[in-house]
């Protein structure tokens, strides 16, 4: 369990640090982890059903002409990078929500939070990950 000569990494001298296997450190953060992706992903698909139809439109015409004039009209790219589910596959549907709701510091990509509710920014980014038909 204890290492003897290891040395402790905050204090720089010789004391006893228990190393953890992979398995203990997977079985010590499993469980939060399991419910931290249960709870975002059952708020993620109760905040989606819940827009309005008529704001579904006003978002999708948005997102054409506000978000195409940075990133192509459409989305292929432009100043913006491309917004094809192909080139946005590395990146869960929060991420991307936080991205337009916060923006991206030191690039043109502006903070949509004053204009966007954290469930509208959902539903933009998983329309996002789907595909805008033409």
């Amino acid at each position: 369990m204890f290492e003897r000569g290891k040395i402790c990494r905050f204090f720089n001298y010789p004391w006893p640090i228990r190393t953890l296997t992979r398995e203990d450190q997977v079985m010590r953060y499993l469980p939060g982890k399991l419910v931290l992706m249960l709870v975002t992903t059952s708020l993620s698909l109760g905040a989606l059903a819940d827009l309005d139809p008529d704001r579904k439109d006003e978002l999708t015409y948005l997102l054409r002409h506000d978000c195409g004039s940075c990133h192509g009209m459409w989305l292929e790219g432009g100043l913006g990078p491309p917004l094809k589910p192909e080139n946005l596959r590395h990146w869960s549907v929060e991420q991307l929500a936080l991205t337009i709701l916060y923006g991206r510091p030191g690039t043109p990509m502006p903070p949509w939070r004053p204009f966007l509710s954290p469930q509208e920014a959902r539903w933009l980014a998983a329309s996002l990950k789907r595909g805008i038909p033409r």
